[in-house]
């Protein structure tokens, strides 16, 4: 399917892997609308980078204003055809450290506005053709790591969300998911380095190669659903 003139909003788009998805989208000829949460001036940057695309600010802990998002989406451009969950949070703790705000600052974003976006995005697109969602996970939800259980249980839940929604909303929406593994951005830490040297690509992934995934979820058939694909350089298969 070509993405030539549909609409697709991309969630945590100023920068990492939602600056390289919203940039991609763009140049395969796609409407974009960036979200972003307090990131204005790169999220400004990148819409200028997609032809001067609309920018839309919400706070995704609020499922108010997740749903006011969608309206005002949806009032701009007349249409939704595609909606890419990539907004997340991660940190780290020892299990024996987690509270309660450590749990919930991570699940509020990563799992519970993964739904509510996606719901959503459902409202509208069931009442019309339909569409595409695509959900990032992470090599984290396929995989445990023993000082992120509460990032890896929100990122494995996104997986079984993508599962049970193209159940839910077939056959008018496909809902799948993309697993990045190893993707840097920042300064390449210890951890990020021992992970490196374990993967079977024997180096990290870029933001594009994500995006060209993504990209694949949202030109497929709806008959692919329910699907994750690992984009991890093999790591996952360790």
């Amino acid at each position: 399917m070509s993405l030539t003139g549909k609409v697709v909003l991309v969630t945590g788009a100023s920068r990492r892997i939602g600056r390289s998805i919203a940039i991609a989208l763009a140049n395969e000829g796609a409407r974009v609308a960036i979200h972003y949460g307090g990131s204005e001036a790169e999220a400004r940057q990148t819409a200028a980078e997609c032809g001067d695309a609309p920018v839309f600010q919400a706070n995704l802990e609020s499922v108010a204003e997740i749903r006011d998002l969608f309206d005002r989406v949806a009032g701009h451009f007349g249409q939704l055809d595609g909606l890419v969950n990539n907004a997340a949070r991660f940190t780290c703790f020892d299990p024996l450290n987690l509270e309660e705000a450590d749990w919930d600052y991570i699940h509020n974003v990563n799992l519970k506005a993964t739904f509510f976006c996606a719901q959503a995005a459902a409202r509208i697109k069931l009442k019309g053709e339909g569409g595409h969602i695509v959900n990032l996970s992470s090599l984290g939800g396929l995989r445990p790591w023993a000082h992120h259980a509460h990032y890896c249980a929100s990122k494995a839940g996104v997986i079984m969300l993508t599962r049970s929604l193209a159940k839910a909303w077939a056959p008018k929406i496909s809902v799948n998911s993309v697993a990045p593994g190893v993707i840097p951005f920042d300064k390449v830490d210890q951890r990020i380095e021992r992970l490196i040297a374990v993967t079977p690509a024997a180096r990290a992934g870029t933001g594009e190669e994500i995006a060209d995934a993504v990209l694949f979820f949202l030109k497929a058939s709806r008959f692919t659903t329910g699907q994750t694909i690992a984009v991890d350089g093999g790591l996952s298969q360790k």
